[in-house]
């Protein structure tokens, strides 16, 4: 592995470390898992910023398949395994240690460092985080508002809407694609399973954000018929 690579990690580390230490400096009434969000919602933004910025042609953003990484593609991969590994340990501090997470990170955290390793499959990868960020800023909104009181309203009901409609769109559009692609190419065996991993966790997901927005749905239904009914009266 290049030895930029490296300090990028390292010094990468130190930075989601050193902003999470100030988010809770700033915000001590706030819980440990609100500024871990807010941490998180930075990376999200950096992340979908630096696959855009890594498009060579965006006549064909996925282009060139199964190429030697870029530099900038290593860069920003490493930028994003030195999150991967400050999330899972803030997670495993905090005690919120659930299989899906634990799948997750690992998946993560081994796919793009066998990347990095092997030098090849930036463009691949870096679509791989467009497609898993995209939807990062949303879904840690919608759990930051309840903590800050605003729960069971219409800007809460409108984030979750917009939330499970982005991640299904990219997880279950884009990430299939990007799966195929990848199973059916020549790539290292660890790139193939870190594809298939995450596109199983993005499916479990999926079925548990539709499960959400029915019940969210059929929550708001009863109290707009009761309102209805209270305005004839």
């Amino acid at each position: 592995m290049e030895d930029f690579v490296v300090s990028y990690v390292v010094t990468g580390l130190a930075f989601w470390s050193t902003a999470f230490l100030v988010m809770r400096a700033l915000m001590p009434k706030r819980s440990y898992e609100f500024c871990n969000r807010a941490v998180s919602t930075m990376h999200a933004v950096a992340a979908v910023g630096m696959s855009c910025l890594s498009v060579a042609d965006w006549s064909c953003p996925v282009c060139p398949l199964n190429a030697p990484s870029s530099q900038r593609q290593m860069k920003s991969l490493a930028v994003t395994l030195s999150y991967m590994i400050y999330d899972a340990a803030c997670c495993h501090l905090s005690g919120d240690v659930r299989l899906d997470n634990t799948v997750h990170h690992l998946v993560s955290i081994v796919g793009i460092g066998a990347g990095l390793a092997y030098q090849r499959c930036g463009t691949e990868m870096m679509a791989c985080m467009f497609i898993t960020e995209i939807s990062s800023p949303l879904l840690h909104l919608r759990e930051m508002l309840k903590e800050l009181g605003v729960k069971d309203t219409d800007l809460n009901l409108t984030v979750d809407i917009l939330f499970a409609a982005t991640f299904s769109v990219a997880r279950m559009v884009g990430g299939p694609y990007l799966t195929y692609v990848t199973l059916t190419t020549d790539y290292p065996i660890l790139i193939k399973a870190m594809a298939a991993g995450l596109q199983l966790v993005s499916a479990y997901w999926f079925l548990r954000i539709l499960r959400m927005v029915r019940y969210k749905l059929g929550k708001k239904r009863p109290a707009a018929t009761k309102v209805a009914c209270n305005l004839e009266t």
